[in-house]
C-alpha cells in the first residue's frame, strides 16, 4: 500500500470530511487549513500543495474516494489497518552472540586496551598500568555488580591473561576519579565503532539523562506556593549513532542543564572524520541554519524537522535551509520516512540503560563522567559482538587506515 494511500485512510478514519455540493472539504492533518477535493471530473483534483506541485494523487483524494465509496453501501465503513512492518530475527546468530558475549567482551576489551599509551611517570609511587585499569573499569561497569563482588571477575580475567595483576577495589574507584581518563575513554569509543565503518552511512543524534546519587535543590511555585524539594541530579549524554547497528560513533558528557544544539557540530564532525555520511536525522531541538549547513558540508542530507514558527522568507537563510524547508512542506511523507530513522537513537539509549543501568553510582563529577563513558564503551563492544555473529564482521580496532 502506497504511503499516500495509508495517510488517506488515516484522514478518512480520524477527520471530519464534508461534502459541499460537487466538492469535498478535507481538513489538513497538520494545521487549520481545509483543502477542496473534486472527484467528479476525468481526473480528481485537490488544492493541497502536494497535488498542485507534483500533480500526483494526494492523500486527500484517497480519503475522499474512500468515503464516497462507502457512502453508497448500507454497511458502515471499515477502515483497513495498514500492514505492520516486521523484521525477521536471525535467531541462531543472535543466540550465539548472547551465549558467547561475556568471553568475547573480555577479549575485545583487552585488544582495545592494548592500544592505550599511558603518560610517562616522572615521580611518585609506581602506578598500575593504565590499560589494565581501563580494562578493570569497563569490565566493572559491564558486570553491573559492586566493586567488592567484582573482584571474582577480575581474578578470572587475570587467570585468562587479560590483566597483569588483580588490583584492590579501591584502586578502581581512584582511577574512575581521574580527569585524565576521559580522553582515553572517548578515543576507545571511537575506535570500538570503526569495525562497523562499512555498515554505517546513516546517523542519528540525540541526548538523554543519567541520574546520579547527588541531590539538587529546586523550587516550585505551583498554586502560588513556594515549596522546597530535593531531587537527584543527573548528567546529560549527547551522542550520535549509526541507525543500522546502533553503534555510538561520538559522545559528549555535560551537566544536566546543557542545551542540545551546541553539541551537534562536534558530534557530526567527529563522525565524519571516520565514516562516510549520507544522512543525519535529529529532532527539532537541533533545527538551525548552522547545523543544516554543517551536514551539507559533509555531503550528507539533514533530516531535521522544522519548528512551527520556521519560515522560508528570510533572504539570509542558506540554500540548504530553503531546500529542506520546501521538501519538508511539500513532501512531508517522504521526509518523515527518512526522519523516523532517528528512532534508532532512542533504541540506543534504551539498550544502554536496560543493560548497564540508568543510574551513575560514582560520587564525584569526574567519576560520574567516566562511568557514563564506560557504559557507552561497553555498549559499542556488545554491538561489535552482535555484528560478528550476524554480519560476519572481523574487528581490528588499531589497524592502520
Amino acid at each position: 500500500m502506497h504511503a499516500r494511500e495509508v495517510r488517506g485512510l488515516e484522514i478518512a478514519a480520524n477527520s471530519h470530511i464534508t461534502c459541499n455540493g460537487q466538492v469535498w472539504l478535507v481538513p489538513s492533518q497538520r494545521g487549520r487549513k481545509t483543502y477542496t477535493v473534486d472527484i467528479n471530473g476525468k481526473l480528481p483534483t485537490c488544492t493541497c500543495p502536494d497535488y498542485e506541485t507534483n500533480g500526483v494523487k494526494c492523500k486527500h483524494i484517497f480519503a475522499v474516494e474512500f468515503i464516497a465509496r462507502h457512502e453508497k453501501s448500507d454497511k458502515p465503513p471499515e477502515i483497513p489497518k495498514p500492514e505492520k512492518r516486521t523484521y525477521r530475527q536471525e535467531w541462531p546468530a543472535y543466540n550465539a552472540a548472547q551465549t558467547n558475549e561475556k568471553a568475547k567482551f573480555q577479549m575485545l576489551l583487552y585488544e582495545l586496551c592494548q592500544g592505550v599509551e599511558p603518560p610517562t611517570q616522572t615521580c611518585g609511587r609506581r602506578r598500575l598500568p593504565l590499560g589494565d585499569m581501563i580494562f578493570c573499569a569497563a569490565l566493572k561497569v559491564y558486570s553491573t555488580v559492586s566493586a567488592r563482588r567484582f573482584i571474582t571477575d577480575l581474578r578470572e580475567a587475570h587467570a585468562g591473561g587479560y590483566i597483569g595483576r588483580v588490583p584492590h577495589y579501591n584502586s578502581i574507584f581512584n582511577y574512575f576519579e581521574m580527569s585524565d581518563l576521559m580522553p582515553y575513554l572517548r578515543e576507545m569509543i571511537t575506535r570500538s565503532s570503526l569495525p562497523l565503518k562499512a555498515l554505517e552511512t546513516r546517523f542519528a543524534v540525540d541526548s538523554s539523562g543519567f541520574s546520579t546519587g547527588r541531590f539538587m535543590r529546586w523550587y516550585s511555585t505551583k498554586y502560588e506556593q513556594v515549596t522546597e524539594h530535593n531531587n537527584h541530579g543527573w548528567l546529560k549524554l549527547h551522542l550520535i549513532c549509526g541507525v543500522r547497528t546502533n553503534v555510538v560513533t561520538s559522545v559528549e558528557v555535560t551537566g544536566q542543564f546543557a542545551g542540545d544544539s551546541p553539541y551537534f557540530a562536534p558530534l557530526v564532525k567527529a563522525t565524519a572524520a571516520n565514516f562516510n555520511m549520507t544522512e543525519v536525522s535529529a529532532d527539532k531541538a537541533y533545527s538551525g541554519w548552522e547545523n543544516l549547513r554543517l551536514v551539507e558540508k559533509q555531503n550528507a542530507v539533514p533530516y531535521i524537522p522544522f519548528r512551527s514558527n520556521a519560515s522560508n522568507k528570510d533572504k539570509n537563510s542558506p540554500p540548504i535551509w530553503k531546500q529542506m524547508f520546501h521538501y519538508y512542506c511539500l513532501h512531508q511523507d517522504e521526509f518523515m520516512e527518512h526522519y523516523h530513522r532517528r528512532s534508532n537513537v532512542e533504541t540506543t539509549f534504551s539498550m544502554i540503560k536496560a543493560k548497564f543501568g540508568d543510574r551513575l553510582w560514582s560520587k564525584t563529577r569526574e567519576a560520574q563522567k567516566n562511568e557514563a563513558l564506560c557504559k557507552v564503551l561497553c555498549h559499542n563492544i556488545c554491538c561489535v559482538i552482535q555484528s560478528m555473529y550476524e554480519l560476519g564482521v572481523k574487528p581490528n580496532f588499531w589497524a592502520k587506515e
